[in-house]
Parts: C-alpha cells; structure tokens; sequence
C-alpha cells in the first residue's frame, strides 16, 4: 500500500472511512504516536528516533513502515540513513476528519 492511493482515495470520495481507518490504525500504537509528535519538530533521522526508545531497530522499522505506508510519514534515504518527516498533506485529511465530527458538549 502506497500513499497516493490513500490521498486519492479520500480527495475522491467524499468521506471514505477505509481510509481513515488506515490512518488511525497507524495511529493505534503509542510508539507510532510518540514518533508522529517528534516529527513534528521537523525531519529525524531513524537513529534519532531510535535513541528516544527502548526497542531494536527492526522494531523501530516495523513501526517506520507503518507509518509511512499509511501516509502519515514520508521517508527518504540520505547516505546510508533514513529520514522521516510528516507528510502535511496527510495529515490535514486526517485534520479534516475530526473537524467535520461535530459532537454537542452542552449535553
């Protein structure tokens, strides 16, 4: 699974919830949680984002994995390194999913 078939998916349908699925499933892990909130301080190489946990580096791999098949992280290769960044484009989708839950909290 790829990330443009994810974007265009939901640009194309409106309100497609596989999509969405697929970008919370990525996100149902505190891992994955905790590596999209360093991101967010801009582009990491995996060595970075490996010293910030207790886990090997294929599992650091794994979780890279799904994160960017989602769409959620895009990676490029720099040397014999691996950085990742937040996709925005993704991301904002994912924004525009929980704008558009309209939930009443006067009740």
């Amino acid at each position: 699974m790829c990330v443009q078939p994810i974007l265009s998916e939901v640009r194309v349908l409106d309100k497609n919830y596989r999509s969405y699925a697929i970008l919370l499933k990525a996100l149902s892990d505190e891992t994955r949680v905790k590596i999209l909130d360093m991101l967010s301080n801009g582009e990491l190489c995996a060595c970075n984002i490996l010293e910030a946990f207790n886990i090997t580096q294929p599992t650091l791999s794994y979780h890279m994995k799904t994160l960017s098949e989602s769409g959620l992280v895009i990676s490029r290769r720099d040397g014999v390194w691996m950085k990742y960044s937040i996709n925005k484009e993704t991301l904002e989708v994912l924004k525009q999913l929980f704008d558009s839950i309209h939930v009443s909290l006067d009740k």
